[in-house]
């Protein structure tokens, strides 16, 4: 009798004992293995960068290797801070230009004004100190007064005027070199006649008012006189004390340097004459 199963192991039977068949058809029927040893083995492959992660870690290599940067912002090592300040730094043109031009404007001015200064000097003004006592109590020594040297080119002297003129040769102090000038008050001019009575001043048969005077005060040594035309007589308003034309007579017009107008010092002392 023939057996009618078909023998172990022949091709066609899938129940066969090879065993290679055997094991591929258990491993086909386990299925795929757990999550994570398939994460583990994807890991495991080498990674490529992108180039984006590639630029950054170079840029971080570099930052650990390069050197800190110093006070003056650059890596030499060497803080320059404040170095360009300590370099000498070239001339600018312009400003040398504009110091020598004020520089010159400057010398202009000053120039010009020293010779306004000599000008005014000359011909128009000058101040002059009073070295005695003969004018007290109008002007003390030491006062400085202004003088107007126009003032007897325009107009006549006039009675009352303080005047400043030339020493006469015949005044006492005429060897004095320091005192090439003196100061005194116009009493009367040409054509008058003159005289003391009792101590008193008489111009033309009238007796003439002299607040500047200090109360009491009188004038001795006045005779009858008249005075030459184109001169004037002279008196300081200190009569007791002062060389004037009693002494050395009347002046000629001409060596009137001017009319002193204003005293200017001392400051607290200010005032007209």
């Amino acid at each position: 009798m023939r057996d009618a199963s078909p023998p172990s192991g022949l091709s066609g039977d899938d129940r066969g004992d090879a065993p290679g068949t055997a094991l591929g058809r258990a491993t086909d029927r386990r299925g795929p293995g757990p999550r994570h040893l398939a994460a583990d083995s994807r890991d495991a492959r080498p990674s490529i960068p992108s180039p984006r992660t590639a630029g950054v870690a170079a840029a971080r290599a570099r930052a650990r290797t390069a050197p800190p940067v110093d006070g003056d912002g650059d890596r030499d090592g060497h803080d320059d801070v404040g170095r360009s300040d300590l370099l000498p730094k070239p001339p600018d043109p312009k400003a040398q230009r504009s110091l020598h031009r004020t520089i010159l404007e400057w010398a202009a001015v000053i120039a010009g004004g020293i010779v306004i200064a000599l000008v005014v000097e000359a011909f128009l003004v000058q101040a002059f100190w009073i070295p005695s006592p003969s004018m007290v109590p109008t002007l003390e020594v030491g006062d400085r007064v202004l003088v107007n040297k126009l003032a007897y080119k325009l107009h006549d002297v006039h009675r009352g005027d303080v005047v400043v003129f030339e020493r006469p040769p015949e005044a006492r102090n005429g060897s004095d070199s320091e005192i090439k000038d003196l100061i005194k008050r116009v009493v009367a001019v040409g054509g008058d006649t003159l005289e003391g009575r009792d101590g008193r001043v008489y111009v033309n048969g009238e007796l003439i008012e002299e607040p500047y005077l200090e109360p009491g005060t009188r004038t001795e040594n006045l005779p009858s006189q008249t005075i030459p035309e184109g001169q004037v007589f002279v008196m300081g308003d200190n009569r007791e004390n002062s060389e004037d034309s009693r002494i050395f007579g009347p002046i000629d017009e001409d060596t009137i340097v001017g009319r002193a107008f204003v005293k200017v010092l001392p400051i607290t002392d200010l005032g007209w004459l």
